[in-house]
């Protein structure tokens, strides 16, 4: 279905349309109990090319910088949670949890996928994309519910993290898969894995020294909205220039800051404030770009490498809450939390497609389709086993 161009004056209606849309979705989610990131991916689906047709061409050309600015303040406010204090209450759970869920879900997806299709390359790469998870998605589910408790406190610090483990796994399973067809860049594949983790790490803390110092000399009144985005915006930006993972960067900007700034608090609640727009308008956005079609292509390969996700990420979320002895709350209802996957998914499969063509034909299409789905029920599962652990309005 063809698209068509508006005007600046009818692109400033459909942003402003966009935004009430966000405003209404958290209003009707609460009646419905739905999560928002659902009704405004559904939202995105039903305005785009797939049914309505109501979003022009030229906007979808904006979700690669929007979906920038808001994981960017998605990866600052994650790392509030990493405060000393709040680190020691939750133990070794946070990097256990991560860990053990992570190499389930890949495990899971390996020996399902190479049932299915008979082929190491393809299980491979599928497995590594498998672990990589939806950080907004998950935040904004709690954010909406005001979750509190030992279960949401968990999950923020968990899903902060295990995208970092899951790329370094994505790496080696990359690069042993080109070994495999004979591509001779598979040490470097490891290499630029490796500097795709440390050089986020290495960015975050050399920009948060620095704003930790600025955010505890700024006077109560003054406007920490300014520097904060700044920072955050500034993080973002020279991660993606020195072809690093900008989430982690600016996770562990935040974390620095939590850790070092005296009046931390002040530019983790400018940034809560000025997230929303962004973040309304990158879930619109991820729905109408969202491509149906793939759904029909999706083959059993598809299926099971949907069905072998969820499995491992659930069970492998209970065995690493047991063996980080959480509480019994955590280790019951947490790999259910685990279940939504979004741009990162995409972003590896690119990859992957790009240095492997002869698998490249069909993995997009099932990664995309996969993506679909866990989009639409990943924050409903989230929201709902938060509620049965009692979290929900604390």
């Amino acid at each position: 279905m063809e698209q068509f161009e508006i005007s600046e004056g009818w692109m400033l209606v459909l942003v402003g349309g966009l935004l009430l849309a966000g405003y209404a979705a958290h209003l009707l989610g609460g009646r419905l109990h739905v999560p928002r990131v659902t009704l405004l991916i559904l939202l995105g689906v039903v305005c785009g090319p797939y049914f309505l047709n109501i979003v022009p061409a030229t906007m979808s050309g904006w979700f690669t910088y929007v979906a920038h600015f808001a994981l960017a303040m998605v990866g600052f406010l994650l790392g509030e949670g990493f405060v000393g204090k709040k680190m020691k209450s939750l133990g070794w759970a946070v990097l256990t949890l991560p860990l053990t869920y992570v190499f389930c879900a890949a495990f899971l997806v390996f020996l399902a996928t190479f049932a299915v299709e008979w082929s190491v390359v393809t299980a491979l790469v599928l497995a590594g994309i498998a672990p990589s998870s939806a950080p907004a998605a998950t935040v904004d589910v709690i954010r909406e519910n005001h979750a509190a408790g030992q279960l949401a406190k968990t999950l923020l610090r968990v899903v902060a993290i295990d995208d970092a483990f899951g790329i370094v796994l994505f790496s080696l399973l990359l690069a042993t898969a080109e070994g495999i067809v004979g591509e001779r860049a598979a040490t470097t594949e490891i290499l630029l894995g490796l500097w795709e983790v440390v050089g986020a790490l290495l960015l975050g803390v050399m920009l948060g020294l620095p704003m930790a110092w600025l955010t505890g000399r700024l006077r109560k009144g003054e406007p920490a909205i300014l520097e904060a985005a700044g920072f955050v915006f500034l993080c973002g930006g020279l991660a993606t220039l020195l072809d690093v993972s900008y989430l982690l960067a600016c996770m562990v900007l935040g974390t620095v800051v939590a850790n070092r700034a005296k009046h931390y608090t002040r530019p983790f609640h400018a940034i809560e404030g000025a997230s929303d727009p962004f973040l309304a308008v990158f879930f619109v956005l991820a729905g109408f770009r969202l491509e149906l079609d793939a759904l029909t292509s999706v083959g059993l390969l598809g299926i099971a490498y949907i069905l072998s996700r969820a499995a491992g990420l659930i069970l492998g979320g209970r065995l690493g809450a047991r063996i980080a002895d959480a509480p019994p709350e955590v280790q019951k209802h947490i790999g259910w939390c685990l279940l939504p996957q979004a741009g990162v998914a995409l972003g590896l499969a690119l990859l992957a497609a790009e240095k492997l063509p002869e698998i490249g034909e069909r993995l997009l299409p099932l990664i995309i389709a996969s993506t679909v789905v866990f989009e639409v029920i990943g924050p409903i599962s989230t929201q709902r086993h938060l509620r049965q652990a009692g979290e929900l309005g604390q």
